[in-house]
């Protein structure tokens, strides 16, 4: 079975023991579809903080899908597709970095199953002839979230950052690749998502709990009924603007899609929403002190400048709505 399955390269994480690559500094880079057409101040902001970080990257030409819009019609093709652009990787020794939450799932959901099953690996392999590839299974596949919390460590990043946040209510979305499925090994605990919400008070943010934190954004539903996919979207926003939220970040790319794009998502719930919605990765990157335009925060369709010009609890949701309500009558 090959839930039962435990290896190396997709072993679930021990709580309180050392990531097995902590302290690496070099990682090959899948950057998947998504982010290489359309999110580009994903890559951008990623790239300023892992290089003040001291995290070299490597790329590699040659890499296609991770297979992931194919998985439910045709599962030796996304098998086929992950264990290719794993062996692209595989001409290196590093482990392979990626910053979309799908991606990573897609190629470490790979390595899982072909690992457990020789005859499958095999035939995949086969498969591969016609290119001249082989897969071998020997790199570990890990996303940035991970990178950052496990293999970096909070200590390491707090030294690199120069600006705080206090005050700014930030609902931290990991989106549902990041925590699922539960048989094979996630980056953080499905019941109670942490990691990303400790990186976020290390610059000085604040995460209360909120009821819909694991919520879905929607992009799963989007080819088949973006109305309904955008009005998870909008529900979302809409509950966190209630609950004054001053900001949602993330780290997967078509979560940003989703919650980014409000004025289709509004209509879907009929309300305004304005809410300021960028990546973890963007918000990092001012605390260490670059320019909005060096994080492709420019980019954003939400509005979020006043996250870029946040001094303190005084630019809050909360404080504008105060500042401007109707003063009541005598």
């Amino acid at each position: 079975m090959l839930e039962h399955h435990v290896d190396p390269l997709t072993a679930a994480l021990v709580p309180g023991q050392p990531h097995p690559l902590k302290g690496t500094k070099k990682f090959t880079l899948y950057l998947g579809c998504t982010i290489s057409t359309e999110q580009w101040p994903y890559e951008m902001s990623a790239k300023k903080v892992l290089d003040k970080l001291g995290i070299e990257v490597e790329h590699k030409e040659g890499y296609s899908c991770c297979g992931i819009t194919i998985r439910s019609q045709n599962a030796m093709g996304f098998l086929y597709m992950s264990a290719r652009n794993l062996a692209i990787a595989e001409t290196s020794d590093n482990p392979v970095l990626t910053y979309c939450t799908g991606c990573r799932l897609s190629l470490h959901e790979a390595n899982h199953m072909l690992g457990a099953n020789a005859t499958l690996k095999g035939r995949i392999n086969d498969k591969m002839q016609i290119e001249g590839m082989q897969y071998a299974g020997k790199l570990r596949v890990v996303h940035i979230l991970e990178l950052l919390h496990d293999i970096v460590g909070l200590e390491e990043i707090s030294k690199h950052i120069v600006r705080t946040f206090p005050g700014l209510r930030v609902a931290p979305h990991n989106g549902c690749h990041a925590i699922r499925p539960l048989d094979i090994g996630q980056q953080d605990d499905p019941e109670k998502a942490e990691k990303l919400d400790a990186l976020v008070r290390l610059i000085g943010g604040e995460t209360p709990y909120h009821a819909n934190k694991i919520d879905c954004c929607g992009a799963p539903m989007l080819l088949a009924d973006d109305q309904a996919a955008f009005s998870l979207a909008g529900t979302k926003l809409h509950q966190l603007m209630d609950w004054k939220f001053d900001a949602l970040v993330n780290i997967c790319p078509s979560c940003q899609k989703m919650f980014d794009n409000q004025k289709i998502a509004s209509g879907t719930v009929g309300a305004k929403l304005d809410l300021p919605v960028l990546y973890f990765t963007q918000l990092l990157g001012l605390a260490m002190g670059f320019s909005p335009e060096e994080l492709g925060l420019d980019q954003c369709e939400s509005d979020v400048k006043r996250i870029i010009h946040w001094k303190g609890p005084q630019d809050s949701a909360a404080a504008t709505a105060a500042a401007t309500a109707p003063t009541p009558a005598g």
